[in-house]
């Protein structure tokens, strides 16, 4: 896919991908060998008829590889964008055993764009209500799926989002170079357009509680609140000023426009940024500071085969010029005569015998340690789940992550009439599962209210 050259785009937030033309799109699509076993569609969380809307692409048809997409997906423009297909559908691709897989991800971002830019959403019309509500508490990836199934079957679906505008991690934490936030509008907005109903700047456990939702009149509530508390390594230094979670730096960067002159959002743009951490977050907050006017470092304390960013994240950062430091870790930071962050320092690692997650422990390695000149320091580790509605809500169970308590085949909770999924359930995720889990839910809330 034709993309912005590494020089050009590291020195803005346009989208690095430019997608593929209608003729690439036909010849791409023609690539797929329509196999009757469909691997692919068995990689999909959310079962997307992949060898049916590709087939349609390689006649030409668009539209009707769009109304296919659609079937089972609400939001194909954020998933053709932001789903690590590499290890979901074109991880199952039989083209990809001698070769490259078929890109399914970029035919399906071609379609939505294409769908988008030539027939719009203005002709969609509110689905007529079969007199039953359902209530949603969080509009990330697994709220809007969730709404977006329910809305389509005919209920009446509120959505109750925390902050200012819908979309979760969708707006908040993945940078407008990777998803454009006028599609993330666009996707909620023909969700609107169907008839959900979204409210804003409610925080469920405090504006309201699960129980008030049913007092309403809600048959059942979704829970999808994800898991937003970010995770810090406790070492010192971490309080000056300077020191950043990847969730407030990010935060500022996309959802708060901090990297336009014409926003007034409070965001320092440092000279010289570490970013700890190496997964998807990670490169992120990376990619942001050095759009910024920032030379990055990402410091991680494992090799590159065990970085759990998607291969292509990785990839696009080394060629915008980011500076790797692997089997590295922070071991304090320190700071001016201000309280300002004026270097890093770090301790060189090996890796020793696996840990419980199968991957080789890092051991730091005594006498090595080296500092690096910084003014920033972004935290990019992971985050925690909120046990806001855990705690505020009766009979809901906690799970052994500190998550919310499900049946995982049906998603339902603990307490009769709730149900839940996404990061709220299994700790931080991936967009598409969370979107997976979203759809499980709606399909056994819609059996639950029809009872």
């Amino acid at each position: 896919m034709p993309s912005q050259e590494p020089d050009v785009r590291n020195k803005n937030f346009k989208e690095v991908a430019l997608g593929y033309t209608e003729e690439m799109a036909v010849n791409e699509a023609q690539r797929c060998l329509n196999c009757k076993n469909k691997p692919c569609v068995t990689g999909c969380p959310v079962n997307v008829r992949i060898p049916e809307f590709i087939a349609k692409v390689a006649e030409g048809d668009f539209a009707g590889a769009y109304e296919v997409i659609t079937s089972t997906n609400s939001l194909p423009a954020v998933c053709g964008r932001v789903c690590p297909q590499e290890t979901q559908c074109e991880g199952k691709c039989v083209r990809g055993i001698k070769g490259e897989p078929v890109a399914v991800g970029r035919l399906e971002r071609f379609v939505a764009d294409w769908h988008r830019e030539h027939i719009g959403n203005d002709k969609v019309e509110k689905i007529p209500s079969n007199g039953k509500k359902a209530a949603v508490v969080g509009a990330g990836p697994a709220g809007l799926t969730a709404a977006g199934d329910l809305v389509n079957k005919g209920y009446e679906v509120t959505v109750f989002e925390s902050l200012h505008k819908e979309g979760g991690v969708l707006v908040y934490g993945i940078p407008e170079f990777r998803l454009p936030k006028d599609i993330v509008a666009y996707e909620i907005d023909t969700l609107r357009k169907k008839g959900v109903t979204f409210y804003h700047n409610v925080v469920v456990g405090r504006s309201l509680d699960i129980q008030d939702l049913f007092d309403e009149g809600y048959d059942a509530v979704f829970v999808g609140t994800g898991a937003g508390l970010p995770k810090f390594m406790n070492i010192e230094g971490e309080n000056l000023v300077g020191v950043y979670s990847a969730n407030e730096y990010l935060t500022r960067i996309n959802l708060m426009k901090g990297y336009l002159d014409e926003y007034d959002t409070p965001i320092k743009k440092h000279k010289q940024v570490a970013v700890v951490g190496g997964g998807n977050v990670a490169m992120d907050a990376a990619r942001c500071a050095k759009r910024m006017g920032a030379e990055v470092h990402v410091i991680y304390r494992r090799g590159r085969d065990e970085m759990p960013a998607r291969a292509e994240e990785i990839e696009h950062a080394e060629e915008e010029g980011i500076q790797f430091h692997l089997l590295n870790n922070p071991v304090r930071i320190l700071g001016d005569e201000n309280n300002y962050v004026s270097q890093i320092e770090c301790i060189k690692m090996e890796l020793g015998e696996p840990d419980a997650s199968g991957r080789r422990r890092p051991v730091a390695i005594e006498g090595s340690e080296f500092t690096l000149d910084v003014d920033g320091v972004i935290m990019a580790l992971g985050t925690s789940l909120n046990q806001l509605i855990v705690d505020t809500t009766e009979g809901l169970d906690e799970n052994a992550r500190g998550g919310i308590q499900i049946d995982e085949e049906t998603g339902a909770c603990t307490r009769e009439g709730v149900f839940a999924g996404g990061d709220a359930v299994t700790g931080a995720a991936t967009v598409i599962k969370a979107m997976g889990a979203g759809k499980l839910a709606a399909a056994h809330m819609d059996e639950y209210m029809q009872k």
